[in-house]
């Protein structure tokens, strides 16, 4: 057995979502929309007598992490570097949890099939709380639509088909946690109708004009984010809000041209992997 393992999960930006829950953490999950990055999280997995846990050099606790490294009756140390905000919407905790998930069986031999790892994956944030599709739209990298939930022997996908740029700028984080644990009923209408406008027009540019909608209808737009996305369109730009975070996103250079220094990443074209 080798001492260390490696993965790259890109990260991944939600657009617009509806929340569909079942008893069954693998059958719970999100439909909706996102861009998946270049910008990702390389995970390293090593033996160790006792799990710890770091990102970016810092401990940190991840319960989705811990949840994965118990499915498969492993101890490690799991080390995650990123150059992605914490708790901003870019899907850290999914890509840590599947990262994990990737390298472990790799480096432990537990001989799972990638599905089997992407469902472990998913039931595991489910359960830490911290997300619901991040980790189904990292397996498969580029700009995905979940058009049903759950891990990948319940949920459906599709993508656009697209490269190219993307710009952010994060204000902060937002608590995941509260907004999917709680009343979500709201979400339900302007989400379907959300994916519904993305399924009859499935391009890049309509993704960013349903999330738009989404986020304004919904009520999560902050006071940040709000005007961002409005300096934006007044340039001719399409930026929207990454849920669950004080962040927007924008296609090619529409925060720069607004007068923003941004982040700049792109749309990565493939799901996780090894590395």
């Amino acid at each position: 057995m080798d001492d260390v393992a490696r993965a790259f999960v890109p990260g991944h930006v939600t657009g617009f979502f509806t929340v569909e829950r079942d008893e069954d953490p693998t059958r719970t999950g999100s439909t909706g929309a996102g861009v998946t990055l270049t910008d990702g999280v390389t995970v390293e997995v090593r033996p160790a007598a006792e799990t710890t846990i770091r990102l970016n050099g810092e401990d940190v606790e991840m319960g989705a992490v811990e949840r994965v490294l118990d499915a498969l009756s492993v101890r490690a140390t799991v080390e995650g570097e990123t150059p992605l905000p914490l708790g901003a919407g870019f899907g850290v905790s999914g890509a840590m949890a599947l990262g994990t998930a990737l390298a472990a069986n790799e480096l432990f031999e537990t001989a799972l099939s990638e599905n089997e790892l992407v469902t472990v994956a998913h039931g595991a944030e489910v359960q830490a709380g911290t997300g619901l599709g991040d980790v189904v739209a990292q397996a498969r990298g580029g700009v995905p639509i979940r058009l049903e939930p759950g891990g990948p022997h319940h949920g459906k996908l599709d993508a656009v088909p697209a490269r190219g740029r993307i710009e952010y700028v994060s204000f902060g984080g937002l608590d995941t946690g509260e907004v999917i644990e709680g009343d979500v009923e709201h979400l339900d209408r302007p989400g379907e109708e959300a994916l519904s406008e993305v399924v009859r027009k499935p391009t890049v540019e309509q993704v960013l004009y349903a999330s738009r909608r989404f986020a304004r209808e919904v009520g999560l737009l902050t006071e940040d984010v709000r005007a961002a996305i409005r300096d934006v369109s007044d340039d001719g730009g399409e930026a929207s809000m990454a849920m669950l975070g004080d962040t927007v996103f924008a296609l090619g250079t529409g925060l720069s041209d607004a007068g923003y220094d941004p982040e700049v990443t792109g749309i990565h074209p493939g799901g996780a992997t090894l590395r």
